[in-house]
């Protein structure tokens, strides 16, 4: 003997409850997977790539700093012997022009005050 409810006007029939599972085909899922996992070593090898381009550029950089940290280094031990290196002299003879002509514009400037 089966039983039957009905609801609104419906006969139901007992049993699971839900969706009841779709029949996919089963190569069509297989080849779907296949293309997601193609799609996903893509994607891993594209980020490993973008890594990779940025630890090279952070590498580079590190090297210029070093460098330019060599090159202060030297220029302190030689003014603690009492040289001056060329470069400075030339940073300090043309930050003289730049604070001579800013003297010069800061003095006209307050004098039309």
């Amino acid at each position: 003997m089966k039983l039957y409810s009905m609801v609104g006007g419906k006969v139901k029939k007992p049993g699971k409850r839900g969706r009841k599972p779709a029949k996919i085909d089963l190569k069509a899922k297989l080849e779907r997977s296949r293309q997601s996992a193609r799609e996903c070593r893509a994607r891993k090898k594209l980020r490993y790539q973008y890594l990779e381009e940025l630890v090279s550029s952070k590498e580079r950089a590190i090297c210029a700093l070093r460098e330019e940290l060599e090159m202060y280094k030297q220029w302190c031990s030689a003014m603690d012997q009492g040289k001056i290196p060329s470069e400075i002299k030339a940073l300090l003879t043309g930050d003289d022009q730049k604070t001579s002509q800013n003297t010069c514009f800061d003095m006209l400037s307050t004098s039309w005050r």
